[in-house]
């Protein structure tokens, strides 16, 4: 596959002006002002192929949105080599505009007081396509738009709004699409068709997929692999199934039983949560395998109901930014 992103240790520094303490030291910072460093990103290289589906994931000030205005051109690095689709993003944004689709979770580039249609049409028009009409009708139909086209963008719901945002994005069927927590505030039923539209414009047109996001449930169901920020560094640059594996050797077993509670002593095993009649009990499996658990967990309690599963995604992840460390 071609490389069609690729960061070579980039760092950004912004200076923040400080307000000192007290009237004349106030007074003294009008004429020389007092400016403090914070480094954003510290020497982050990556490389992302055609077709990839990444998560940008980390906590608040980690540096992700940073990293997307970089690579979208809207910011420059302080120092560090970028190139998206063979282009320096913030020395070429027109030619670059044409190759990107960018959604801002929480910035519209809809005109509010119009249908999403007039927005779609002047973007048409601002990227030369000729086919509009043609175009149009695919977002529609693959995104359900149907309803939501010709409502002034005032009228719509957030998820309905988000499903407009992503149309507007791939009009012009950009082959790099970058999403900055495209699903904020969205109901669960828009959520899971905007992450069914991802996966088949993946799959149908190999568009190479960039996400930040902090619901799990969107780098679970559309990214292939995870890159974690931490204070602007990368700790972590794996596939999202493999996140899994690497970090967590516990099983979750969520048990009913007739008894109302139930108390369970075994090296390795951990009760986390009990209510009446119900139990999640954590193992960890290097300490007791789960048919000793298991065994012991059915000779004293009758069981009536049993369910096994790993660690969710998001303590996963948690862990890792803990951490610090791949």
């Amino acid at each position: 596959m071609d490389t069609l992103i690729k960061v070579e240790d980039v760092s950004k520094t912004f200076l923040i002006k400080k307000s000192p303490k007290g009237f004349f030291s106030s007074l003294a910072s009008l004429i020389k002002p007092y400016y403090e460093e914070h480094k954003a990103l510290k020497k982050l290289s990556l490389s992302i192929k055609k077709g990839e589906k990444v998560a940008f994931l980390g906590a608040n000030g980690a540096g992700k949105s940073t990293a997307i205005k970089i690579l979208t051109g809207i910011l420059h690095p302080t120092t560090g080599n970028v190139e998206v689709m063979g282009l320096t993003p913030w020395k070429n944004r027109t030619a670059l505009s044409h190759h990107i689709g960018i959604v801002f979770g929480q910035r519209s580039q809809l005109w509010y007081h119009l249908p999403a249609r007039e927005t779609y049409r002047f973007f048409a028009h601002m990227y030369g396509i000729s086919s509009f009409d043609t175009r149009l009708r695919e977002i529609v139909n693959i995104l359900e738009l149907h309803e939501l086209i010709d409502k002034p963008v005032r009228q719509l719901s957030l998820g309905q709004r988000m499903r407009c945002e992503i149309g507007a994005a791939l009009l012009h069927r950009p082959p790099i699409l970058f999403l900055d927590e495209p699903t904020i505030g969205v109901d669960i039923d828009s959520k899971v068709a905007i992450r069914k539209y991802l996966n088949r414009l993946s799959s149908t047109y190999g568009t190479t997929i960039l996400l930040t996001s902090h619901d799990v449930g969107d780098i679970e169901m559309v990214c292939e692999r995870a890159i974690i920020l931490k204070e602007g560094k990368k700790i972590v640059d794996t596939t999202v199934g493999s996140l899994k594996q690497g970090v967590s050797n516990n099983k979750r077993v969520h048990i009913k039983t007739s008894q109302e509670k139930i108390i369970f002593s075994m090296k390795g095993v951990k009760i986390i949560e009990s209510a009446r009649h119900n139990t999640l009990i954590e193992i960890n499996i290097n300490d007791c395998p789960l048919s000793n658990a298991l065994e012991a967990l059915l000779s004293q309690y009758n069981v009536t109901d049993l369910s096994i599963t790993g660690i969710p995604l998001e303590k996963i992840i948690s862990t890792l930014f803990a951490r610090g460390t791949s």
